[in-house]
């Protein structure tokens, strides 16, 4: 589909062409294209753009990835099928490992997803077929089947999008969870150490920038946030876009 650049919704429109192909392709499932679709009725409250809120969430995610001894990023279909290059670019600059995590696991899909990083440079992807051997404790789902070397031992795991069961299962292995999630009020989003309310498109390159920025500088910097407030500042954000959208409806605007 040829989308004019003009259009005001370009990028959501490229989005939505982008997951309608990894989803012909077998790297999305089917259930991935309703996931998507709710994180975009929620990127429209928040105005389809970042906020100083995310921002101040995006830069204490870089100091705690930096931190991090055993670093991890967790991948799933729609991950892979948005930002498999700035996933790549990120786990070599961390450095961090990457692996597969599907709630709807095939095989098929693992391997796909791998070959679609690969293409992209990444050179080692944890969490597929027998290198998924081990089990986080309490989690009944084929989510629950990691890698060793990745997820099961990591201190620090990136998510990108929702994933709440899991969040909980890794904060009770004493897990530092970063996630990426439209949806202020989801389990992942509760409970996670640090929840980035944006879209993953636009904040996978400002991780990557503000990771390069505190790698550059010779100060010493503390991870000092509060993720409930955070959350709290996020959904305000959204409340104030719906209540001036009503405005201009009671008004005509």
């Amino acid at each position: 589909m040829d989308i004019p650049k003009t259009h005001p919704r370009y990028e959501s429109l490229i989005m939505r062409e982008q997951v309608k192909t990894c989803l012909k392709e077998g790297i999305i499932a089917e259930v991935g294209m309703a996931a998507h679709g709710r994180g975009e009725a929620f990127d429209y409250f928040l105005g389809e753009k970042t906020t100083e809120t995310a921002q101040r969430a995006i830069k204490a995610a870089a100091i705690l990835l930096c931190h991090a001894k055993n670093p991890v990023v967790s991948v799933n279909g729609n991950v892979a099928c948005l930002v498999p290059d700035e996933i790549v670019e990120l786990s070599e600059l961390v450095p961090l490992k990457i692996e597969i995590n599907l709630f709807y696991r095939t095989l098929e899909r693992e391997l796909k997803i791998k070959e679609k990083l690969q293409s992209k440079g990444a050179k080692n992807v944890l969490g597929v077929g027998e290198n998924a051997s081990e089990y986080i404790p309490g989690l009944n789902s084929m989510r629950g089947k990691v890698s060793r070397e990745g997820i099961f031992t990591a201190d620090v795991v990136l998510v990108p999008l929702e994933d709440g069961d899991r969040t909980i299962a890794l904060k009770n292995m004493g897990k530092k969870v970063i996630s990426i999630d439209l949806n202020p009020i989801s389990r992942t989003s509760l409970y996670s150490d640090i929840t980035i309310v944006d879209n993953v498109k636009r904040v996978l390159p400002r991780l990557i920038e503000e990771i390069k920025i505190f790698k550059s500088s010779n100060k010493k910097k503390e991870l000092v946030f509060d993720n409930k407030e955070n959350l709290r500042e996020s959904i305000r954000i959204m409340r104030e876009n719906l209540l001036y959208s009503e405005n201009k409806l009671i008004k005509g605007d």
